[in-house]
């Protein structure tokens, strides 16, 4: 996450780069994306020869290294892509966020399937993790295919003239012109994520225990929440608020998430059981969509076409903040 936040502000405060072409940030962040999909699994198949529990030396940075490399892809793929999307019409930010909450619902699908399949052994396990591997990189050689044919759709041809008639070099000054202007947004996205974060998926995934359902039911709730994660998103392809200061103060309340989740864990024994924890779990999950997808698509409608792509990129930083903080605070669940 941190490596991710340093390309956006890398973006952000270096006006150099919107000189490169989105193709060129996509190929490269898509690239970026495969090497380090690869370093664990040819960590594991060069280590296969030796005995059990024992990796090469250096394996374990290496390992970490791949992790930082994914940060750096993550960052400019999302910012790129985001950007872009941020100066055509809204129901392409609409796709891009509803493309991300697919991705959850495919990894959800995918574990339900080797949890179910595969056996809960050292055996198991390795082939369930190759098979993450083997799926993420055939989709990411997919989107590397897809990103380099995207520039030949009209409306994309359309629009980058568009752009290029009325852009500007991207300065600090710029930057903060445009930060200024979209603050009250910036704090929502900000916002959401911090709370979202600090309970998904770390909360639910190591505080919670159910006797019916065992070592399914951080599955289970994972699930529900991509589910309904994806129909936030979605919903805004037929109905968005057309109030960002509501948006803002809607994602505030979020807030009231923590203590509710408290209760769940130390209250009284029926908001211990499944059912008010899968509620719980499905309305986290549809209003980080919705509100998502909703100040994604209004903030860059909100200022000139010229600094679309800026306020769209200025918003995924402090999504990307969000993401840090709320990673951090999720800390204290365990502590």
């Amino acid at each position: 996450m941190i490596s991710s936040v340093m390309v956006l502000l890398g973006m952000i405060s270096w006006g150099g780069w919107s000189k490169t072409t989105l193709r060129l940030r996509m190929n490269l962040g898509f690239s970026m994306f495969v090497m380090s999909l690869m370093v664990a699994p040819v960590i594991d198949w060069t280590s296969s020869s030796t005995k059990l529990n024992e990796r090469p030396s250096g394996a374990y940075g290496l390992t970490v290294a791949a992790v930082v490399i994914c940060g750096l892809a993550d960052g400019l793929v999302g910012g790129s892509l985001i950007g872009s999307a941020g100066k055509l019409p809204k129901q392409y930010m609409q796709a891009v966020f509803a493309g991300t909450a697919s991705s959850g619902i495919i990894i959800s699908i995918l574990r339900i399937i080797t949890k179910a399949s595969l056996p809960q052994t050292p055996k198991g396990l390795k082939i369930s993790a190759h098979l993450y591997f083997m799926v993420a990189t055939i989709f990411l050689l997919c989107c590397i295919v897809f990103s380099n044919l995207q520039h030949k759709l009209p409306v994309m041809q359309q629009y980058h003239q568009r752009l290029h008639q009325e852009s500007t070099v991207c300065t600090g000054t710029k930057f903060w012109a445009v930060a200024g202007k979209i603050k009250g947004a910036a704090f929502g996205i900000f916002i959401i994520y911090l709370v979202t974060l600090s309970i998904f998926p770390g909360f639910i995934a190591e505080d919670l225990e159910s006797k019916l359902l065992r070592d399914w039911y951080p599955i289970l709730l994972i699930t529900v929440y991509n589910l309904a994660d994806l129909m936030g998103k979605s919903l805004t392809a037929f109905y968005v608020m057309q109030s960002i200061r509501k948006a803002i103060w809607t994602a505030t309340t979020r807030l009231l998430f923590y203590p509710l989740f408290v209760v769940c864990l130390h209250g009284p024994k029926w908001m211990k059981s499944e059912i008010p924890m899968v509620v719980l779990t499905f309305l986290l999950g549809f209003s980080n969509g919705y509100l998502t997808s909703v100040l994604m698509i209004l903030t860059p409608k909100s200022v000139p076409l010229s600094e679309a792509e800026l306020s769209a990129i200025v918003m995924t930083g402090f999504l990307g903040f969000g993401l840090v903080g709320g990673s951090v605070l999720g800390w204290f669940w365990i502590l």
